[in-house]
């Protein structure tokens, strides 16, 4: 579908334009943390159209797009077994990376 490889983890947020950049940098930050994982902010998936069309920071309203690459956590080939040996570690930063998005919403609504 794509040529080359697609980072492990996808961030999008339209260019910034769908989230405040406090949390893309932030969410970011966890990413680049996770060294065992490659990651982009507005690389392929640059936000699609739930993200396009319902992000609206001026009115409080942030989105965010994640896309996971296969290899994160299933065979890349068919029949595309889920691989948990592969998922688990994910989940080591699936799970700030998640605490870090509710965080930033706590410290700036409350």
């Amino acid at each position: 579908m794509f040529d080359g490889r697609l980072p492990d983890f996808n961030l999008g947020t339209f260019n910034g334009v769908s989230c405040d950049p406090e949390l893309a940098s932030r969410m970011e930050q966890v990413c680049a943390a996770a060294k065992d994982y490659s990651h982009v902010l507005n690389g392929r998936f640059k936000g699609g159209h739930i993200t396009r069309h319902y992000g609206d920071p001026a009115n409080n309203i942030h989105a965010v797009q994640l896309e996971l690459a296969q290899s994160t956590y299933m065979e890349e080939f068919v029949p595309f077994h889920y691989r948990p040996d592969l998922a688990e570690p994910t989940r080591a930063v699936l799970k700030p990376l998640l605490e870090t998005f509710i965080a930033w919403g706590q410290e700036r609504f409350g």
